[in-house]
């Protein structure tokens, strides 16, 4: 097995068994922490944009896909939950192959329980910085999604599980309540076993 002796290229993580697990940041591996549900709520987001790459807009891209998209730093590469680029910004579709070089129009990072707030943070901030038009920062344990703007970085929206949820601009009439992207709460199992176990 051959070792790497220079600094680390998006290459070099390309070609590694379990690379697929990884970021490239700042020169330095970072182990991207996904959960089952996390998992399944970015799967739930790829199936409600679905649609509009059937409609034409563009590519709707899922959990795991690279972007090496950030000028200040030629070799880091961001993995997005979900995606979508516009078809006008690429009109012949996912013909490439390793890392996507442009930007996405947006991008979805669904938070787990290993997540801390600084990465978070520093991913949406390197997304805005690369030119994403809106991220949204999906946490399934709180049910809330929040929406931040290249047109207004200081100022995120945060959505409620019964809030909508749309396309701002970027796909033109996605619209969905919240708690549409998340299973059914625990809550609310109960209840409805409850309330069959009376009628």
């Amino acid at each position: 097995m051959s070792t790497i002796t220079h600094p680390l290229t998006p290459d070099d993580v390309l070609a590694m068994p379990d690379g697929d697990r990884y970021e490239l940041v700042n020169g330095e591996l970072k182990e991207r922490q996904m959960s089952e549900l996390s998992s399944w709520v970015a799967g739930k987001i790829i199936r409600l944009l679905g649609p509009f790459e059937d409609q034409g807009a563009g590519w709707i891209f899922p959990e795991g896909t690279s972007y090496q998209c950030f000028p200040w730093d030629p070799l880091m590469f961001r993995r997005a939950d979900a995606s979508f680029i516009a078809r006008n910004r690429r009109p012949d579709g996912p013909t490439g192959s390793g890392h996507i070089r442009i930007a996405p129009d947006l991008a979805a990072e669904v938070v787990s329980p290993h997540d801390s707030l600084y990465d978070v943070e520093a991913k949406v901030a390197d997304y805005l910085e690369a030119g994403v038009q809106v991220v949204w920062v999906v946490n399934p344990d709180r049910r809330t999604i929040t929406i931040h703007r290249l047109s207004d970085p200081s100022a995120p929206t945060r959505l409620k599980e019964t809030d909508e949820l749309c396309g701002e601009g970027v796909l033109e009439g996605f619209r969905c309540r919240v708690g549409d992207l998340f299973p059914p709460a625990v809550h609310d199992k109960r209840r409805s076993a409850a309330a069959t176990q009376t009628e």
